[in-house]
């Protein structure tokens, strides 16, 4: 059949197909978690989990996981421990920057998993029904569990 061809403002997008713009990281941050928020923006604005209100959180997000890389490296780099000698002998001693990464991995954690960061916080932040308090008990009862 032949008819009007379809103009732009009554083509009904499929939902899959619209792509909301990613957000430029903040100005104040640091290049490393400038970095990390444009691996890691595009995804959580596809998961719709980077709403501008959750900006700073996943700014501050992105700065420590620059920092648990730039220390990661530097660990790499000096070792995690030095010897020093004391009254009783040599010691070793964990390095300045092996537990700044403790406390930087802590925030990552922390504050990832508000954003589903990990594979149990990915599920939790996915699964958003409220699940049916009797499903398993009408399942069985009519024999289909």
């Amino acid at each position: 059949m032949k008819g009007a061809k379809p103009t732009i403002s009554n083509v009904i997008p499929m939902k899959g197909d619209v792509q909301r713009p990613v957000p430029d990281a903040p100005d104040m941050m640091s290049d490393g978690g400038k970095a990390v928020w444009e691996r890691l923006a595009p995804e959580m604005v596809r998961r719709e989990r980077l709403e501008p209100h959750h900006e700073d959180m996943f700014a501050a997000y992105c700065e420590v996981t620059a920092d648990v890389i730039e220390l990661s490296s530097n660990i790499a780099m000096l070792g995690r421990t030095y010897t020093v000698k004391t009254r009783n002998g040599m010691q070793q001693k964990k390095t300045a920057d092996w537990q700044a990464r403790q406390d930087a991995l802590a925030n990552m954690q922390r504050l990832g998993a508000l954003f589903g960061m990990s594979p149990v916080d990915d599920k939790r932040l996915a699964d958003t029904s409220q699940g049916d308090l009797f499903e398993a008990m009408v399942k069985q009862i009519n024999g289909s569990n």
